[in-house]
């Protein structure tokens, strides 16, 4: 396979997670790239409060210089009280601080966790505590111009078309990696859920299941997005870490941009290409003898998906890497129509993929699929905010 075009590669390392023990012994997961922004000099401790039961301080520094309003991180914590056999996301209605949701400045956080009923924990050398962080685009509430219409232009289900007027959300910058979605395995733990043997197919996915149900990521793969995995399996995972899929609307928006780019609170910043066909602007895929994105086999210099990020040079308005090619991504939205109104039957896949020709690639063609597909050529992105 011959190398992409040099200036097209532009991968972006996000080194992992930090794991501690509130019994002093920190676990920390580390690798060159692997999704998560990088977490370091996490502590815990446990304090008491003025109703007799405790709360627990949990402090750490997230490094990252280009955390910022525009591109924030959303956090999440997990904790485990049985030594890693079980975890549980904190809820965020029982943390305070500023360093759970979305973060919009590196540096040091703290995080308060009231509830005694949650943080009485007896032997404290049995409780883990996890703190991770995605690296989200913000995109500000406004309306855009919306051009897709449901399904497809043909429905006949009296379902009224979306609303191109969205609140503020956030998307994820890059789509899902592998080696993102063979932490969530290792930590769901169970028979297998999750993951199918097709992922393990070095090429086009790369996680192996060892025979005690833990998965290892094929050497070199760890910053590649994740696919063979089912609308099921996206949905699990993001609620693993307080997200969801973005709605097709979302989506849409995320590669065109809103009428004005900072939204029509403010109105300062018109969009020069609302209509724009592609996240870069209306320039084919390979215009000028060059690629934009991973597609159409492997014309672009991947044979099979990208790293995420490698078409970082032409990204979105939002800086949303991937939007076009790569990976086709899952969406919230049902495909619909008089015939499969209210029905749990076809969701709706936007973006292209690495095996899309150029035009497939745009911001309004779609495929559909049902939930349960597992394909090579398919993976998903998460979102946070109100669902439009």
């Amino acid at each position: 396979m011959r190398q992409g075009w040099s200036d097209q590669v532009n991968k972006e390392a996000m080194p992992g997670s930090v794991f501690l023990s509130l019994g002093i012994v920190a676990v920390l997961c580390r690798c060159s790239y692997c999704g998560w922004l990088e977490v370091k000099d996490l502590e815990v401790r446990q304090e008491s409060t003025e109703l007799g039961g405790p709360k627990i301080i949990i402090e750490y520094n997230l490094t990252d210089p280009n955390i910022s309003q525009a591109s924030p991180a959303c956090v999440f914590l997990r904790y485990s009280a049985d030594a890693g056999r079980t975890w549980r996301l904190i809820p965020t209605d029982s943390l305070r601080g500023n360093g759970f949701g979305i973060v919009a400045k590196p540096g040091p956080k703290e995080v308060v966790w009231w509830g005694t009923d949650q943080t009485s924990f007896g032997d404290l050398s049995l409780v883990e505590i996890r703190v991770r962080g995605v690296q989200m685009a913000r995109v500000p509430g406004g309306k855009f111009a919306l051009k897709s219409l449901p399904g497809g232009g043909r429905d006949e289900s009296g379902i009224a078309a979306p609303d191109p007027n969205l609140p503020l959300y956030y998307i994820a910058k890059y789509e899902t990696t592998i080696s993102m979605y063979t932490d969530y395995l290792n930590e769901i733990g169970g028979e297998g859920a999750g993951w199918n043997q097709r992922m393990s197919n070095a090429e086009r996915c790369g996680i192996i299941q060892q025979s005690n149900h833990t998965y290892n990521v094929s050497p070199e793969r760890e910053d590649y997005p994740v696919t063979y995995v089912s609308w099921y399996d996206a949905v699990a995972f993001l609620q693993w870490c307080g997200l969801r899929l973005p709605t097709e609307a979302e989506w849409e928006k995320a590669v065109r941009g809103g009428i004005y780019l900072d939204g029509d609170s403010t109105k300062k910043n018109r969009n020069p290409m609302p209509e724009r066909r592609y996240p870069w602007g209306d320039q084919d895929p390979n215009a000028g003898g060059f690629w934009r994105c991973n597609c159409d086999g492997d014309k672009d210099g991947f044979a099979y998906t990208a790293p995420v990020g490698s078409f970082s040079r032409f990204s979105s308005p939002y800086d949303v890497c991937d939007l076009a090619g790569n990976v086709g991504e899952w969406t919230f939205d049902w495909y619909s129509t008089s015939y499969h109104v209210g029905l749990d039957g076809f969701r709706m896949v936007r973006g292209g993929s690495w095996m899309a020709v150029p035009a497939a690639c745009d911001a309004i063609t779609g495929a559909t699929q049902l939930p349960l597909k597992e394909s090579s050529i398919m993976g998903f992105r998460g979102a946070i905010g109100p669902m439009p």
